[in-house]
């Protein structure tokens, strides 16, 4: 399986937010959108960083409430991982496991076209292991569902 199968799925729809965008507009994309990360980017295309639910409450740990009037390029990751539509899952799982982050923007020819989170590829494979046991099912009693 490969992350163009989950993009194919749930579709390569972006939400973005320009690095000038105070926290408050961010917090309003994460309600209304009900997602956990935005990409950063000033023209949808390029990913300048990613800013996380994590990031947020990190920085209103540390700096109290003023942050919210701060810009996103104050609270962005900068160092962002990305993976291709042809990446395998196992490897995207992995990296997603290993680096402990829980999105992970999909990039093809330079431009971003999609954003996995740990959310998808665990409702991936719950799909996909509630197909195998329909057909080992359907084998065994040699019933069609």
């Amino acid at each position: 399986m490969r992350i163009s199968d989950i993009l194919r799925v749930k579709g390569e729809r972006v939400v973005t937010v320009p690095p000038e965008a105070d926290v408050t507009e961010l917090l309003a994309l994460l309600a209304e959108h009900k997602i956990g990360a935005v990409i950063v980017s000033r023209d949808g295309a390029r990913v300048e960083g990613i800013v996380s639910e994590r990031d947020i409450v990190r920085a209103l740990a540390t700096r109290g409430a003023a942050v919210l009037s701060e810009p996103v390029a104050a609270i962005q990751t900068t160092e962002v991982r990305s993976v291709a539509r042809t990446a395998a899952l196992d490897e995207v799982e992995r990296l997603m496991t290993e680096r402990r982050f829980r999105h992970v923007p999909v990039i093809e020819d330079g431009a971003l076209r999609g954003v996995v989170s740990i959310g998808d590829v665990v409702k991936f494979r719950i799909d996909e292991l509630q197909t195998e046991r329909a057909s080992l099912e359907e084998y065994i009693t040699g019933e069609r569902a």
